[in-house]
């Protein structure tokens, strides 16, 4: 009986010093989900409910009419087929670049130090400054021109033809693929270099290694990978905006710049229904990836 008090008392006491702990907790975590909640969730509740209504002044209920005009506008139609045009080709070469260049510095090749110093270096480097760089680079007068010429190759046009796209893509590319390499890098190294060893002493080839190991134990630093870059796919309307302006041409015209303009002509009904489009979009995108990472991982066990 005095054993089962003596329990009982040791358990209020975890539970009393729990419940402090959650409350000191909460109290540590307030002022980051009052600010959240402020800057990001409210407003974001608010462009939603706009989007269902005439204007921002009478509020008039008009169910999906916007989200019809919306998807009526040529203009809106051609800046979602460019975003998704520009992730579906960005996020693999990414991948596949920041995968390989990551496989190459987990080993021990000449100045991986440096190396892996000079992919960090866009994280920390104002994009706004190196703009002017990829903007001498791509102007018709540029370096690139320049060296074209010098190989009796045309000059070309960057910033006003298709080949625009490509500017920016290798502008993201050269922005994001640093972050994915040390993420990479972090999940090679916590493979043991056991498996390595004991396929070796079976004979097993370097290919059949990469898929039935490395590929098998990166699959959740890569499903994050994705998520992220896709994320940060997105998010490219600055170095477009920096480097093309307000309206740049059409193969880079991105649905951030579609809200930007809705948002200087205060066409607000437009933009909170193209936002919340976009925010429907990820949303399912991200949801697609989780059922099958989901999937992957039943498979495997």
């Amino acid at each position: 009986m005095k054993k089962r008090f003596i329990r009982h008392d040791v358990a209020m006491k975890i539970k009393k010093r729990m419940r402090k702990d959650s409350a000191i907790a909460w109290i540590f975590l307030a002022p980051s989900a009052v600010g959240f909640a402020l800057f990001y969730l409210i407003p974001f509740v608010m462009g939603v409910f706009y989007s269902f209504v005439d204007n921002a002044v009478d509020r008039h209920f008009v169910g999906l009419e916007n989200y019809s005009e919306l998807l009526a506008s040529g203009s809106f139609r051609k800046a979602a087929f460019n975003t998704f045009y520009f992730s579906a080709v960005g996020v693999p070469i990414s991948l596949a670049l920041s995968l390989g260049l990551a496989l190459l510095l987990n080993t021990n090749i000449y100045l991986r130090k440096w190396l892996r110093t000079a992919y960090v270096l866009p994280l920390v480097v104002p994009v706004a400054s190196i703009v002017f760089i990829w903007q001498m680079l791509f102007d018709w007068n540029g370096s690139v021109n320049a060296w074209l010429n010098d190989f009796g190759i045309e000059r070309v046009d960057w910033m006003k033809t298709e080949a625009a796209r490509y500017v920016i893509i290798v502008v993201y590319l050269w922005k994001n693929i640093g972050y994915n390499v040390i993420l990479f890098l972090a999940g090679l190294q916590q493979i043991p270099k056991d498996y390595y060893e004991t396929a070796q002493v079976e004979g097993v080839g370097r290919l059949r290694q990469f898929g039935s190991i490395t590929l098998v134990y990166l699959t959740p630093t890569m499903f994050f990978v994705v998520i992220l870059s896709i994320m940060n796919s997105f998010k490219v309307f600055r170095e477009t905006y920096l480097i093309a302006g307000d309206y740049p041409h059409d193969s880079i015209y991105m649905l951030q710049h579609y809200m930007n303009n809705m948002f200087t002509s205060l066409d607000i009904q437009k933009l909170t229904a193209a936002a919340t489009l976009m925010v429907v979009c990820i949303l399912l995108i991200v949801a697609g990836l989780f059922a099958l990472e989901r999937r992957y991982r039943q498979f495997m066990e």
